[in-house]
């Protein structure tokens, strides 16, 4: 029998008041301590090894060869970084994420803590599709929230629960796949591990059992997903469009703990402190962290607290494990500290100064920040990963032997048929192999001249267009049938950035063995890493925030700057291709059809690789000067996001998804 308190819960609470009216009745207050902050996906962090620059100078030969026995890499351990600026702004939230409280107007930015600087492993991050934001962003606040149970010791007390999504959660989650993600989540698993093939009879599991095994089996309780997973379509909470609130009950039906988390794009959580019988008691240790002895720190309450990919977030800083390892963690819960960068910057005038200043690439500038976190040799090494998760979801898209992709809309696949079209054309380059990371070309690099990094390369003729789209399209329909993709910078955007790597490693560099191939791909990676910072930090990469520009066109922006550095070109046609990147995605709105990340979003990344291509080509044929820059257009797409309508915020309210018929 469920208790009458916790039925009275789930209809007589105003779905909109704070968390806080509930607690009045729980149980006694524990000592308060307060956790706020981003959940992504990083590697282990340690002290830097011997620095060895990309290409400490515009005018220095590429290194090559620098990758011996890259093999592959698992993320293990925590690390801290300074959130970006975002949309969003409450009191609660702002701090977080380095608000003054207006999002209309320009906000008055600490010169120090709140750089653009975030490790560019969040940027990247492995998950399953088929949205950053809505499945990704979900399983990790699920399982962050049930994990904060389970270390609060109340987890065995737990005998119900209520999930409640809000906004464009709520809208669109089912086509979007949230409530599985949440169910996965509160189960304990991770999207960067979870076995994408067992989840449908999981979930169709849970919902026929109408039970629920919280974190892997630690406590099983009575969860009815058609009554205790709560949609509101037409409430959000005030801080993001992606809330989502979770609480758990005793036995006697009072409410244990409850909080809010907040999905801001690209696999990001945001999280309100843990509240326990009425106060803030969110039990975890968010600084101890295994940081180069040489950092410096400043104390930040706008702090991310990022996690590995087996927990989502930090668990106990100062467990045996660090202490052995790291003898003198920073263990004070009471404060949040971040690594202040070693070459921070905001803007992307800053960043370009920051070059000059230091004779340095983006790329290498990256490099050096990321060195704050890890080890050379780890960092190049988990960029490498990144980049055979992204050539695995390319080979099993155009491999697929799946006709229809899941969902109402009845869409088929086209990856697998174009595939086999383009292989039975005769190439006007020697063949590849499009399953290999690293392709065949007959051309042969050769040395930089002219005072750029590398040396200058023509990009082929347009029929390689063909399999660019091809790439995009393989990726994206991995993506919408829940397969396993790396977010770049966001799901819906999964396919433009590696279909444009793709593009040049097989049909471009001309590499002659795969370790100069490898340096093209980590330097690819880092330059575009760079960009989609300053987009998370002057912007949004949420589509619920602003349209579709936040994630098609950022990535867009992220190839076209990635393509153009790898390409030859100097830190100002990088930054012009970024611009042109966006500047004519502006305005992009997010109106899937049916909910779903099929339509337009598949074929919009196959477009969006060809403006990505076609803008590093046109900033390749200047002088990198150019009238609009990239902090304006960034500017520029902030403001459209803001006065663009909701319904064109990935709500399926409008454009396309109500003009196209579903039956």
């Amino acid at each position: 029998m469920i208790p009458a308190r916790f039925l009275s819960s789930l209809t007589g609470v105003s779905r909109s008041s704070c968390p806080s009216r509930l607690l009045a009745r729980s149980a006694p207050v524990v000592a308060s301590r307060t956790f706020a902050g981003l959940a992504g996906l990083a590697g282990p962090a340690s002290p830097p090894s011997a620095r060895r620059p990309i290409r400490s100078s515009p005018s220095t030969t590429p290194q090559l060869g620098l990758f011996p026995g890259a093999g592959p890499v698992t993320s293990s351990a925590a690390f801290l970084s300074t959130p970006p600026r975002s949309l969003f702004s409450t009191s609660a939230v702002a701090g977080l994420a380095g608000h003054t409280g207006d999002s209309s107007s320009p906000q008055a930015l600490d010169e120090k803590d709140n750089h653009a600087v975030i490790s560019v492993f969040d940027m990247f991050s492995i998950g399953i599709g088929p949205s950053s934001s809505h499945t990704v962003g979900p399983m990790r606040a699920a399982r962050m929230f049930i994990t904060s149970i389970e270390e609060l010791g109340i987890l065995h007390d737990v005998r119900y629960m209520r999930v409640e999504l809000y906004g464009s959660l709520a809208l669109t989650g089912d086509g979007h796949g949230t409530p599985d993600a949440v169910l996965m989540g509160l189960e304990g698993e991770d999207p960067r591990t979870v076995d994408t093939t067992m989840l449908p009879a999981r979930v169709a599991s849970i919902r026929s059992e109408k039970r629920l095994n919280l974190l892997g089996g630690l406590q099983l309780i009575d969860f009815d997903p058609s009554k205790h997973l709560i949609y509101y379509r037409d409430k959000r909470l005030p801080q993001h469009p992606n809330g989502m609130r979770f609480s758990v009950f005793n036995a006697d039906g009072d409410l244990l703990a409850t909080n809010e988390y907040f999905s801001v794009g690209g696999g990001f959580i945001v999280n309100k402190d843990t509240e326990l019988a009425g106060e803030n008691a969110f039990y975890r240790a968010t600084t101890a962290l295994p940081l180069n002895p040489s950092a410096s720190y400043t104390s930040a309450d706008e702090v991310a607290s990022h996690g590995p990919a087996s927990t989502a977030i930090p668990l106990n800083a100062c467990d045996s494990h660090t202490a052995h390892h790291h003898p003198t963690p920073v263990c004070d819960m009471g404060k949040k500290n971040a690594v202040v960068a070693t070459l921070p910057f905001r803007t992307g005038d800053e960043l370009l100064e920051l070059c000059r200043q230091q004779n340095m690439t983006i790329a290498a500038v990256v490099m050096e920040n990321e060195r704050r976190w890890r080890p050379e040799a780890e960092i190049r090494a988990n960029l490498l990963e990144i980049w055979r998760a992204m050539d695995d979801s390319i080979t099993n898209g155009c491999w697929s032997s799946e006709r229809k992709l899941p969902g109402s809309a009845g869409v088929s696949r086209r990856a697998p048929a174009l595939f086999r079209r383009l292989m039975a054309k005769s190439m006007p380059v020697a063949p590849f192999d499009p399953t290999s990371p690293h392709g065949r070309s007959s051309a042969t690099p050769s040395s930089a001249e002219g005072g750029h990094a590398r040396a200058r390369r023509d990009l082929p003729t347009m029929a390689f267009l063909d399999w660019l789209s091809c790439f995009a399209i393989a990726v994206n329909e991995e993506n919408a049938a829940g397969g396993r993709v790396v977010t770049a910078p966001t799901n819906g955007a999964a396919g433009i950035i590696p279909a444009v790597l793709k593009y040049f490693v097989s049909f471009v560099a001309g590499h002659a063995g795969p370790d100069a191939a490898e340096e093209d791909i980590v330097e690819f990676l880092l330059t575009a890493g760079a960009i989609g910072m300053l987009y998370k930090r002057g912007a949004s990469i949420s589509a619920a925030e602003v349209g579709c520009q936040g994630e098609v066109g950022v990535a867009c922006s992220m190839a076209a700057a990635g393509l153009a550095a790898v390409m030859g070109g100097t830190i100002d046609q990088v930054e012009n291709a970024a611009e042109i990147g966006m500047e004519h995605n502006l305005g992009l709105t997010c109106d899937p059809v049916a909910g779903l990340v099929q339509i337009p979003c598949i074929e919009r990344n196959a477009l969006g690789a060809a403006k990505a291509v076609t803008a590093a080509q046109l900033a390749l044929s200047g002088d990198g000067q150019h009238r609009v820059t990239l902090d304006q257009v960034i500017e520029t797409m902030r403001q459209t996001g803001l006065d663009m309508q909701s319904k064109y915020k990935e709500t399926s309210l409008g454009g396309l998804a109500v003009n196209v018929p579903v039956c």
